[in-house]
């Protein structure tokens, strides 16, 4: 898994909007949205057991073992364009992906 240093730098600009101090970013999959799969992203204090943690330009990012499995060699970027705005997922594990963008199927 990787992340680029612009989504890492609009992570950042969130947590300061939110005024968070020492926080790490919770990456995860979760059911649901038209393709069976969705990713969720949150501010998180603390690890949980288990969590695969990784560094990526200064922030620390909490994934679960299950998340983990269908986010491996996945590229997390920040895209603004006049049609989307907002985390890209580049998932080589999704065999599908929804029309939208924000779900996938593995």
């Amino acid at each position: 898994m990787n992340m680029t240093t612009i989504a890492v730098q609009k992570v950042n600009e969130l947590a300061g909007q939110q005024r968070l101090n020492d926080y790490a970013l919770r990456i995860s999959v979760v059911g649901g949205g038209c393709s069976g799969f969705t990713y969720d992203l949150d501010f998180s204090r603390a690890e949980q057991l288990g969590d695969m943690i990784q560094d990526f330009h200064g922030l620390r990012v909490y994934v679960d073992p299950m998340s983990y499995c269908y986010l491996e060699g996945t590229n997390i970027d920040y895209v603004e364009s006049f049609k989307f705005s907002g985390f890209q997922f580049e998932n080589p594990n999704a065999k599908s992906t929804c029309g939208c963008g924000s779900s996938f199927n593995a």
